[in-house]
């Protein structure tokens, strides 16, 4: 047998391939198996097994990966699903059978060439197959086949997106979000990236969680603000909080060089912190320290880590953080991270006006807390967002624009300064001209922060820079790994760059992170809808729980069907439930319907009250049956959309 493998040695070969292809790869699985592998390709599921399970059983089980990309493939969900399997566990080994170029993102492998492959096992296509999976005597070696090392079996694509730093990831590829060269496994780990994990709370006292997550929430940011460093984002270090797991393991699954750590031990008036920064290559320590001060210093501890770790990375990092827009008034940091726990929760308006309170407290006790005047900002923007009744748009907005430019008087460096007024003026004030500037400002300050990455991409997209929106958004996935938002995110950006398979991956990705995640099933029907997949769509649609997704799609997605009852009852219930507070996806329907004058009605009246969907209309593909009609162009250009 070729390679000389016995029976017991034979290594296992997955053979990824799109369907419409088999004619041609049976050949080359007839080859393989021929030279002696143990080849899985789904022509051997037997009647009766469930297809998913076992492509997820033999896929996890075998050694190497071999995807077959073709113009049929790269357009297939479960070929790169499975290729990004491959690629994150180090085992792909691809193939080009018609010359198609592989998706962004499988660019950096090189793909053996076998659109002239006649078939024979002697034929040199085959046999740079073969030195591709690294068969003894191929390429001239001797001993034993050599597999590249696996990084451990994962059981499922769940738990793939969990322990391989998303192998999802993979699935968005194709068109603009996709993953730069070396991002994934020990290449990946950029050598100025690193991981802040919460830091334990030592003491025994739950009430002083939040003290201890807290402050090492502050030093994550101080070194996401210096530009030097690649920070993760607080979604995908904390999801390691109290975990035993080994610094390589964690490394690894958030793609990052190195890992801070440490513990908070609160008492009286002291507070005793200490902080280690790991080496994930090695699993040594390559700084640490205790600190010992007394519960007002505690700012002045922040500094001195964030600065130490800078200096520890001196030799790949020249840069220092910029100043933090902070307080030295201990009651007022108290008060806000007590504020910025409570908003983080998502619970309901009562935490959110809950966190309102503590910023008040947190500003009461000092007038040039910049951060918390911007904290302040984003909560009272959220209420006015999610409670306000249509009357009450106006009064909050306003009342929040003057939070923001406080807190840029006083911290003009501060991405979060800038952010809350770029938010204020884009969907309070619907004043995109003046929002730009603070945008801008904001992505240049704080683009090592996924979620200052997310906003900028929002904005950009909607305002015509879809390059710019998609490299954003991409950096924010590439920061926060495990953050289902931040795909989320992808696939309303991909959505409203017209690229609709991008954005079905994106979205399931969120899903497969969080499959209760508000709006994902929204953005994953649309996308399905836009592409034609109808039947699909509406019941991705119907796995959606916000009404103001849910029900407008319903409406669009049921005329299309040729179902005109179920979709007026989905319009009736769509102004029934949220009447004036959804004027813009009322506009959406009757677009879709064709009725441009009554769109054009609703746009009318959306402008009149102020409603912030306004924003999307330059790029919703659900407007495109107005964009040839004479009246839109003046609304897009009142709007500064255009």
């Amino acid at each position: 047998m070729p390679g000389g493998n016995s029976a017991n040695e034979r290594k296992g070969v997955f053979l990824s391939y799109a369907r419409s292809d088999r004619a041609q790869v049976e050949p080359i699985a007839k080859a393989l198996q021929n030279a002696g592998f143990d080849l899985w390709w789904d022509a051997l599921i037997e009647g009766g097994e469930s297809f998913a399970r076992t492509i997820e059983e033999r896929l996890n089980r075998a050694d190497a990966v071999i995807v077959i990309w073709s113009a049929a493939s790269i357009r297939s969900d479960w070929v790169r699903d499975e290729a990004g399997q491959g690629r994150d566990l180090r085992m792909l080994v691809p193939i080009s059978l018609d010359g198609s170029e592989p998706p962004i993102g499988f660019r950096q492998y090189h793909a053996v060439d076998f659109t002239h492959w006649d078939g024979k096992p002697d034929a040199p296509a085959f046999a740079a197959l073969l030195r591709a999976l690294a068969v003894p005597g191929a390429s001239g070696t001797s001993g034993e086949t050599s597999f590249p090392p696996r990084m451990g079996r994962i059981r499922s694509r769940r738990a793939l997106l969990v322990a391989g730093g998303g192998a999802g990831a993979a699935l968005l590829v194709g068109g603009g979000i996709a993953w730069r060269d070396g991002l994934f496994g020990d290449a990946a780990r950029l050598a100025n990236s690193l991981a802040v994990i919460p830091f334990a709370n030592l003491g025994g006292n739950a009430s002083q969680i939040y003290f201890s997550e807290g402050l090492s929430e502050e030093i994550r940011a101080a070194l996401a603000r210096d530009g030097g460093l690649r920070v993760a984002a607080p979604t995908s270090s904390n999801s390691f909080r109290g975990l035993s797991e080994d610094a390589r393991t964690i490394a690894t699954k958030l793609g990052v060089a190195f890992l801070l750590e440490g513990s908070v031990q609160r008492a009286a008036d002291t507070v005793r912190v200490t902080a280690e920064l790991i080496d994930a290559a090695t699993g040594l320590s390559r700084w640490s320290q205790t600190f010992d001060r007394m519960l007002n210093d505690v700012f002045a501890v922040q500094s001195e880590i964030a600065t130490a770790v800078t200096s520890a990375l001196a030799s790949r990092v020249g840069s220092h953080p910029r100043t933090s827009g902070g307080t030295q008034n201990i009651a007022a940091y108290d008060a806000f991270l007590r504020g910025r726990t409570l908003f983080s929760s998502d619970i309901d308006e009562a935490s959110d006006r809950a966190a309102l309170a503590q910023f008040d407290t947190a500003i009461a006790l000092d007038s040039r807390y910049a951060a918390a005047y911007a904290a302040r900002s984003r909560v009272r923007a959220a209420i006015a967002s999610a409670y306000a009744k249509v009357s009450e748009w106006r009064g909050p907005s306003h009342i929040a624009i003057e939070d923001p430019r406080r807190a840029v008087a006083l911290a003009p460096d501060l991405p979060q300064s800038q952010l809350a007024l770029a938010y204020a003026l884009y969907t309070g004030r619907l004043d995109v001209a003046r929002a730009r500037a603070p945008f801008e400002r904001a992505y240049a300050l704080g683009g090592g922060d996924a979620d200052t990455a997310v906003s900028y991409a929002f904005f950009a997209v909607r305002t015509g820079n879809p390059a710019k929106a998609i490299q954003a958004v991409e950096r924010a996935t590439g920061l926060d790994r495990l953050n289902p938002r931040a795909f989320r995110a992808a696939a309303s950006v991909q959505i409203a760059a017209r690229n609709y398979s991008e954005a079905l991956h994106a979205a399931r990705q969120a899903l497969q992170l969080q499959p209760t995640l508000g709006y994902a099933n929204g953005y994953l029907a649309e996308a399905l809808m836009l592409q034609g997949h109808l039947p699909e769509a509406r019941t991705a649609y119907l796995a959606e729980a916000r009404d103001l997704s849910k029900l407008p799609g319903l409406a669009i997605v049921e005329r299309r069907l040729g179902n005109p009852a179920a979709a007026n009852a989905a319009m009736k219930a769509l102004v029934g439930t949220l009447g004036d507070s959804a004027i813009y996806q009322q506009a959406e329907v009757l677009a879709q319907w064709g009725q441009n004058d009554q769109a054009f009605a609703a746009l009318l009246r959306a402008e009149a009250v102020g409603d912030s969907g306004l924003m999307l209309s330059a790029t919703d593909p659900l407007l495109d049956p107005l964009r040839s009609d004479p009246r839109f162009p003046p609304l897009l250009k009142r709007l500064h959309l255009s």
